[in-house]
């Protein structure tokens, strides 16, 4: 880019970040103006609120019986509760247009902090030649029968590609193994994220390319990827007309992983035998204990000189997530830097649960990024959730990074990734309306 399409995009910065401060002290007029003295408490009701959301949402986590319900009732009426007194006050409609103003503030300031990455996307290289002997393993019990309902053996076959079936006792990294002694030059799975890591584990001990077909229920390593995880035949396209992207690979006591290892709440939840039959009911009876410390293994993780002591829930990642939603946790960006993301999560009060809201930068909240971690525990075994698949290991618990050992190649057509949201960052902020990195950003 030159320098003066570089500038040219700094002033389109500035002038949105000044326009997010005009917005923002406008939201705050509206307030003074047409509230008056009722502005102060207008925001103390906002904020008593907001509290108190918060720790009826933990209550109900941690809590059974009457207490559960009870907070239940809470968080549903505490909002309710927040219109009326607005309303019954007669600025309902104060309320109304100041938020509004402050969330245009927000899509200005949003827009401002984009800017022009361009090294956000993983970099493509050129497939090699069509494989000779492609090999693709499909799971027909995975995304409630998604291989038979879109016909994917039949139209992968029709591609060249000799297809396995799995059933319920196929060893599956066995036939992995014996498809390689057989000259197949190309693996891939059609199946969940647990079966995606354990062949993509031998393809890059061979060297071999690896196609990801997004059969399974979440498809979170095809998402990271760009796949359509609609439709499941696209993904096929990369037998034809792919490119190559060079990805990483997490490694937990030796075993391949391409999204994330947990420990604590998580792994304790997708341990019980009812998880699959009912999760939402399984991990509702199984988090109060967890949160209030009266189960599971006490942990404490090592990465490089910093130990995490105690956490609830900790969380390895093939490369860091975005963490501006802590509960819901983001996207990968990229999976080719080389490291692991940590997130480690400690709860013990409704406080430190209404701190939550800050996301990473919470009291409670540990976000690292490291290539390699050891997790001990006061006992000799621990449940880990391994790509949602439940397993139980010895500890020590060590886990490294495997840089760019897949070879993935995906379709050239793909959906591609959205750009990553810009974390808020106030000072950049102010220091884009003020123009004193316009400078700085031209000559670089």
């Amino acid at each position: 880019m030159t320098p003066a399409a570089i500038a040219q995009g700094m002033s389109a910065q500035r002038w949105l970040a000044r326009l997010s401060f005009v917005l923002a002290g406008l939201a705050v007029v509206i307030l003074v103006v047409f509230a008056q003295l009722a502005s102060l408490a207008m925001f103390a009701v906002a904020l008593a609120a907001a509290v108190a959301s918060v720790a009826a949402a933990y209550f109900f986590l941690s809590r059974r019986g009457i207490v559960r319900w009870l907070s239940l009732g809470v968080f549903v009426l505490v909002p309710i509760a927040v219109v009326v007194i607005f309303a019954v006050s007669g600025v309902l409609w104060v309320a109304i247009v100041s938020v509004g103003v402050w969330l245009l503030a927000g899509v200005t300031a949003h827009q401002a902090l984009k800017g022009d990455r361009p090294d956000w996307r993983m970099p493509e290289y050129p497939a090699q030649p069509p494989a000779r002997h492609p090999y693709l393993i499909m799971n027909p019990k995975s995304g409630g029968g998604k291989v038979e309902k879109f016909d994917l053996k039949r139209k992968a076959e029709a591609l060249g590609a000799e297809v396995f079936v799995l059933d319920g006792a196929t060893d599956v990294a066995a036939v992995a193994r014996q498809a390689v002694a057989n000259g197949a030059d190309l693996l891939g799975v059609a199946g969940g994220d647990g079966t995606q890591a354990l062949v993509a584990g031998i393809a890059a001990e061979h060297g071999l390319p690896f196609v990801v077909i997004s059969a399974g229920t979440r498809n979170h390593f095809a998402l990271d990827l760009g796949l359509n995880r609609e439709d499941p035949t696209a993904c096929l396209g990369a037998l034809a007309d792919g490119v190559e992207l060079r990805v990483d690979l997490g490694l937990i006591n030796g075993q391949p992983f391409v999204n994330n290892a947990s420990f604590g709440a998580y792994a304790q939840v997708v341990e019980s035998p009812a998880y699959r039959g009912d999760k939402i009911g399984t991990t509702l009876n199984l988090l109060p204990d967890l949160l209030q410390g009266h189960r599971g293994a006490r942990l404490t993780a090592q990465v490089d000189g910093t130990q995490i002591e105690a956490p609830q829930a900790l969380l390895v990642s093939n490369n860091p997530y975005r963490t501006d939603d802590i509960a819901g946790l983001g996207r990968r960006a990229r999976l080719d830097g080389g490291v692991l993301g940590v997130i480690g999560v400690r709860v013990r009060t409704a406080g430190q649960a209404i701190d939550l809201l800050r996301g990473s930068s919470a009291e409670g909240v540990t976000e690292l990024t490291t290539p390699q971690i050891e997790i001990t525990a006061d006992a000799a075994q621990i449940p880990v959730g391994v790509d949602g698949e439940a397993m139980t290991m010895s500890t020590p618990v060590t886990s490294t990074t495997w840089p760019g050992a897949l070879r993935v190649q995906v379709p050239r057509g793909r959906p591609g990734i959205p750009e990553p949201e810009p974390p808020a960052n106030w000072a950049r902020l102010r220091r884009l309306a003020s123009g004193r990195r316009e400078a700085a950003e031209v000559m670089r």
